[in-house]
């Protein structure tokens, strides 16, 4: 299936989710990420925040746990600067003020800058994703830029409510592929 079609359809089917079922599966998905990807002290785990109205994977619910259970680990998030195309990333202290953008994306404000090379894992947001570890965002590129700018060796884990589809027929030469997908049943591709 080609990106355009996929996206349209993926997002029919999330909006089509209640949102209590959302989070029951950003729970399941939080639960997957810290069963499989051990942190440790001093890396930097770069975090999307979800756009809750759009039933997106609420990331809070990893950002609590990381505050929690690894205050060790420093918690980046995006800011979108749309007139560039590019995301800067802001360290995410629990007294951050948070201002929602014009996509309704919570962003920090005047937090401590952190670098691409900075980061050692990154969530990932999607709509959709294949076997190949290709997926579908709401294709403004953000992520890709992003992830071109990262190290090599950065861990590039996306988030998904729905398990992988067959295969995307259009990946774009400037797509980078993911490391591995956590969804409420498990982990792409599969860990033991």
């Amino acid at each position: 299936m080609h990106k355009a079609e996929l996206r349209k359809q993926m997002l029919q089917q999330r909006r089509a989710l209640p949102p209590e079922e959302v989070q029951l599966r950003s729970q399941r998905i939080a639960d997957q990420f810290f069963r499989h990807f051990p942190l440790q002290a001093g890396q930097t785990v770069h975090v999307f925040l979800p756009i809750l109205k759009n039933n997106e994977v609420n990331t809070w619910l990893i950002i609590e746990r990381l505050r929690r259970e690894h205050p060790e680990v420093r918690v980046a998030v995006p800011v979108t600067d749309a007139a560039q195309h590019v995301l800067t990333h802001h360290h995410l202290t629990d007294k951050a003020v948070l201002v929602e953008n014009a996509w309704g994306i919570p962003e920090p404000q005047d937090a401590h800058i952190i670098y691409a090379e900075e980061v050692d894992v990154v969530l990932v947001p999607l709509l959709a994703f294949d076997k190949a570890g290709h997926r579908v965002g709401y294709g403004k590129g953000f992520y890709d830029r992003f992830l071109a700018e990262a190290r090599p060796d950065v861990l590039k884990v996306g988030l998904s409510l729905e398990p992988p589809v067959a295969h995307i027929a259009d990946p774009n030469v400037f797509d980078v592929p993911l490391d591995a997908v956590v969804m409420p049943q498990g982990v792409w591709p599969e860990k033991p």
